[in-house]
């Protein structure tokens, strides 16, 4: 087992300790021990006024970005940061694991809409922090990641706690950097946060070595700006935005679909006049959640491998599709030759990259979605006559509405918790869940009507999201001042399992944030594809014994409640919400309920399956 809290130091057989260790000189001629003693100047709000190791000139970095809070877990190569965040006016929430930093910054920069920031140090704490960087990766999250490193001159001698973490990181981040100069390091820290929210989001990373963050500066740190040439256009080309709109004229079966990209880049305003202006339907991507209110006429909800079966028809039968902000998974499309099989695609998004990746684009528009989304409302001169069009979404709503039986003689259903949730809080609440059944519950069964209220791991697919990013989520709604507004996590026990130890942040910063755990006993998804498509058998899926999550919560600190049948949940549900803390309720659900519609991998959209005898 590794010691995080341990300094750096190398094996005596080198015959030399890390200066932090020894109070040693720095390659900058001071000692560690100077430095402890020196705390840097700070202005009446906090911040830092002159920069003067390295280390203050991360944290200057992070001051001048307007960042509020980060989230991490201190260690021996990141101390010398951590040391100069002491008394700064950037707030930290030390974590329980490092994937749990990430996971809850990724969160926070989604409620947020600005990135989220983490922290650790070299070596295992920078390959916990892998699997969120991955999922805002996958997801297109801005956020920005800080680790420590091992002093330059002890690189690549597989120093103790030493890691290539520019290496590991590469294909999982935007853009990475290993700092190399005291005086550069805090322009370099200021780039990386500006880059991370340019153009398309994602994840960066400064790797800081530790020589570095104690070398010597006088360099003061401005504002933070991306590089240049990184900023894209953000209007589309105007005869492809004349010939799109054309199409959408002359369209029978006009349809929306929102992405993510809607979301990120602030266009649900945008998106909403453009489909209620031209009377078209909308569909949405998980992703997209939220962008377009689901209780609107004209919103199908999502669509995809779980999507309601009137938003698979809808896309199924389109002659024009609309897509905005979308990169087209394979959870969307299923069979890309099955997709939208009819439709002329125009295809809006800020990334060049995704253009007729997946899917052919006949119209393709790059540019911001809100610019373009206006240059095509703009655009359109008539609206398209789709009034039959309309009325068919129609009937498919009524035709396959997202219904479940609830039997007397059955457990609990785990979409009457859901239901029960969404009943009882405010439309600003916001969700977050872990990967499996519970998400496509959680998904399909809240009606959401406000962006960044729906809080998921999509591309990356990472069990154990849900609570960690529950943390990130309540921690960016109390810094915008709305402590009244709710957050609720849906988890499986199995996603509960791998981050439940975020639960001791959750009590030890009293966040008040409700966990509720749908109880099934089974990695549910994975038991649905095996009764499915493997005859039944239940490998390593089927847990058979879970721990009490209500006493296990009460150890933590936080409020328990078991729930076994319907009766008990609306209590439940107002007594979590009503408690001032995190609080967790273990439903224990119909361990046999599936989720359902469902598109086989790779299947038609339009052939759906109601039940398990359909696939």
């Amino acid at each position: 087992m590794t010691d995080r809290d341990e300094p750096h130091e190398t094996t005596a057989a080198d015959g030399a300790a890390d200066a932090a260790t020894d109070g040693g000189t720095t390659a900058a001629g001071s000692t560690a021990a100077d430095e402890a003693t020196e705390p840097p100047e700070r202005a009446d709000d906090g911040a830092i006024s002159a920069p003067t190791t390295g280390a203050e000139a991360v944290v200057a970095a992070l001051e001048a970005a307007g960042v509020d809070t980060a989230f991490g877990v201190q260690g021996g190569a990141i101390m010398p940061v951590y040391d100069a965040l002491y008394g700064s006016s950037v707030g930290h929430v030390t974590m329980a694991h490092e994937q749990g930093a990430a996971h809850a910054a990724d969160a926070y920069g989604v409620v947020a809409g600005e990135p989220g920031v983490c922290m650790a140090t070299s070596g295992p704490g920078a390959t916990n922090l892998v699997t969120g960087i991955a999922d805002a990766d996958m997801d297109s999250d801005a956020m920005l990641a800080l680790t420590g490193q091992v002093p330059t001159e002890f690189v690549g001698n597989d120093a103790f706690q030493e890691t290539d973490t520019v290496g590991v990181t590469t294909p999982i981040t935007k853009h990475n950097y290993f700092a190399g100069d005291a005086d550069e390091v805090g322009e370099t820290v200021g780039e990386a946060f500006a880059l991370s929210s340019v153009g398309r989001p994602g994840p960066t990373l400064v790797d800081l070595p530790k020589d570095v963050t104690l070398g010597d500066t006088d360099r003061e740190v401005g504002a933070p700006e991306a590089p240049a040439g990184t900023e894209p256009v953000p209007e589309a080309n105007e005869e492809y935005v004349a010939a799109a709109a054309e199409a959408i004229e002359a369209a029978e079966r006009p349809l929306c679909l929102f992405g993510g990209g809607v979301i990120k880049g602030g266009a649900s305003a945008e998106a909403r006049r453009f489909a209620r202006e031209l009377g078209i339907p909308v569909t949405t991507t998980m992703p997209g959640i939220g962008s377009f209110p689901e209780d609107d006429d004209l919103c199908l909800s999502w669509a995809g491998m779980h999507g309601t079966g009137y938003a698979n028809m809808a896309i199924s039968h389109t002659d024009c599709l609309i897509a905005v902000g979308t990169r087209f998974d394979d959870r969307l499309t299923g069979g890309i030759e099955t997709f939208a099989p009819d439709a002329e695609v125009i295809h809006v998004d800020i990334d060049p990259a995704e253009i007729s990746k997946n899917v052919h684009a006949d119209y393709p528009l790059v540019g911001d979605a809100a610019t373009v989304l206006d240059q095509l409302t703009a655009a359109v001169s008539e609206a398209p006559d789709a009034a039959d069009w309309r009325d068919q979404c129609t009937a498919w709503r009524e035709e396959y509405p997202m219904t479940y039986a609830t039997p007397d003689d059955e457990p609990l259903k785990p979409q009457f918790v859901v239901e029960a949730f969404d009943e009882a809080t405010d439309d600003d609440t916001i969700v977050t869940t872990g990967v499996g059944q519970h998400q496509m519950w959680a998904a399909q069964f809240w009606t959401y009507t406000e962006p960044r209220t729906w809080v998921s791991s999509h591309g990356l697919g990472t069990m154990g999201y849900g609570l960690p990013a529950a943390v990130g989520a309540r921690v960016a709604a109390d810094n915008a001042g709305d402590e009244d507004r709710d957050v609720v996590c849906f988890d499986g026990d199995g996603s509960f399992l791998m981050t439940l130890q975020e639960l001791s942040v959750a009590v030890r910063e009293n966040l008040d944030i409700t966990v509720a755990v749908l109880n099934n006993e089974y990695i549910g998804m994975v038991r649905q594809w095996q009764d499915a498509f493997f005859e039944g058998r239940h490998m390593a899926s089927e847990y058979g014994w879970m721990p009490e999550f209500d006493k296990l919560a009460e150890a933590f600190g936080a409020k328990g409640i078991a729930v076994d049948d319907y009766g008990e949940v609306a209590d439940a549900v107002t007594e979590a919400l009503e408690y001032d803390g995190p609080a967790v309720i273990d439903f224990h659900v119909d361990p046999q309920e599936n989720v359902y519609p469902m598109v086989p991998s790779g299947g038609d959209n339009a052939q759906f399956a109601l039940t398990e005898d359909q696939l």
